[in-house]
């Protein structure tokens, strides 16, 4: 069955508090999708926001940010008296700093309010939530810094010992109530999610942040040195968009250490994903056959080597162990034909973004050949220009191009942008997944992220009409109506 998708994170959503959560307009948006014929939500990391608020740099691969969680669903619970009913905070840009500040003091509320119970302890038997729990817990006794500069008590400690002070765990567990929370916050909008027929794709980075509980809750899965310091790092290569490659500072796997344990520290972190999501995205899926090692000390990503990875034995074992598993790999960029093979093999589907593919030649991938049913096709991602943009800077001549290759596509006339998105929804592509951004028509401010940047506007974009995304989705049914991808 042909899906329709939107591309949305959760911190776009609108909500009173400068970010969105998992509360109310959660689920107003899921009825939004569902009322459009949308079947398919796609979002970025929930992990907590590390470096840059980047949710690809996060503090681990298996906790969520508590920046989500809701408030009024607290209050809900009891958790929470006099807490203030705002009015909609209409921001487009989200203050992280200063949500913050705002709602730590209310969380830390419902923490002295709560109870333990029996779901509660259950939930605390989680392999990974003390690692996870103890490195917030020293790192905000650090100041919020790396855990390389912690003092040796706090930088070697390990799951099972005593904390070194009682404030240390009482912070421990407030990161435990915090966590609890989240998990039961949102797997309430994941079932509401499929009451409404709306599947949940998430995305994984393939490497993990150095400053994360990940590294240093199990430093021997990384090539770092005898001072937890990376010996290599992560990025790729020189290419036609740089010419120093983009060196991403991310530690390389220990792939000896991980064939030996079975690719356990895999088979954790994919089996969190799978039970949180319907589908996954494997971000930088190429790394799966050969990663760019970088070493270090090199200032760019100019210097490095390409290194084969055991891929066939990792996706091998996350298939045979875990149950209903939906992979997407994320495949695009220069990529050797061995990718292409080992995403085959298991029958994956990859991506195809609008954008990306589109050559002004008059050709496009259905006429190229290069088209296929399984894949995902994209106009964009929250890497990308939004559609507008993009066709703003094209050339004039460019622009006449393809408004002749959107006629001959039966998209003649009317706003070329929605033409666009029409012609990507009558491909073959078994799913089509559009970012908001590009259903509203929205400018260059709308923007999810530029690559090799990191900070401000950078993850920043929120929704500030929502009615108007709502109009915007409800228009684009009839075409989704008539592309047969309800």
């Amino acid at each position: 069955m042909k899906q329709t998708g939107i591309l949305l994170a959760i911190s776009s959503l609108p909500s009173p508090w400068g970010i969105g959560d998992l509360g109310k307009a959660a689920y107003e948006w899921i009825d939004s999708l569902s009322e459009a014929g949308v079947n398919l939500w796609q979002i970025l990391p929930m992990n907590p926001l590390g470096y840059g608020n980047s949710p690809y740099q996060p503090y681990s691969s298996f906790a969520g940010d508590e920046i989500y969680l809701s408030l009024e669903r607290l209050q809900a619970e009891g958790l929470l008296e006099g807490l203030p009913v705002l009015s909609e905070n209409s921001a487009a840009r989200v203050d992280y700093d200063g949500v913050r500040k705002q709602k730590e003091q209310w969380l830390r509320k419902a923490f002295a309010a709560f109870v333990p119970n029996k779901e509660y302890e259950e939930f605390c038997r989680r392999e990974w939530l003390w690692p996870y729990c103890a490195f917030r817990a020293f790192k905000h006794a650090n100041g919020g810094v790396c855990w390389l500069e912690w003092p040796e008590a706090h930088k070697n400690w390990k799951a099972g010992e005593s904390y070194p002070t009682p404030e240390a765990e009482k912070e421990a567990n407030y990161h435990a109530f915090l966590q609890f929370q989240f998990s039961k916050q949102w797997q309430e909008v994941l079932d509401y999610a499929h009451e409404k027929g709306v599947r949940i794709m998430g995305d994984v980075p393939f490497y993990v942040g150095i400053d994360s509980a990940d590294v240093w809750a199990e430093q021997e899965a990384f090539l770092l040195d005898e001072k937890g310091y990376p010996q290599f790092v992560a990025g790729v290569p020189p290419d036609y968009f740089s010419a120093t490659g983009q060196r991403w500072g991310n530690p390389i796997y220990n792939w000896d250490y991980l064939q030996k344990t079975g690719f356990d520290f895999w088979k954790r972190r994919i089996g969190y994903c799978q039970r949180m999501m319907d589908l996954i995205r494997i971000d930088h899926f190429r790394a799966f056959d050969t990663y760019w090692k970088i070493p270090a000390s090199c200032p760019t990503a100019i210097e490095g080597a390409w290194l084969e990875a055991p891929g066939y034995e990792v996706l091998d074992t996350l298939f045979r162990d875990i149950p209903g598993l939906e992979l997407v790999a994320e495949d695009l960029g220069d990529l050797r034909p061995e990718v292409l093979t080992l995403r085959d093999h298991y029958g994956l589907k990859g991506m195809k973004v609008f954008e990306f593919v589109f050559d002004f030649s008059g050709r496009y991938a259905r006429d190229t050949g290069e088209e296929k049913e399984n894949q995902i096709l994209y106009t964009g991602t929250h890497d990308n220009a939004t559609l507008k943009e993009w066709y703003h800077s094209l050339t004039i001549a460019q622009k006449r191009k393809l408004r002749r290759w959107l006629a001959r596509k039966g998209a003649a006339n009317g706003d070329v942008l929605r033409r666009i998105v029409h012609t990507v929804l009558a491909d073959c592509a078994e799913i089509v997944i559009l970012p908001l951004q590009d259903v509203m028509s929205l400018p260059a401010s709308a923007r999810m992220n530029t690559p090799g940047t990191v900070g401000s506007p950078n993850w920043e974009w929120r929704i500030s009409d929502f009615a108007a995304a709502r109009a915007a989705l409800m228009a684009l049914k009839p075409e989704i109506q008539k592309r047969g991808r309800l």
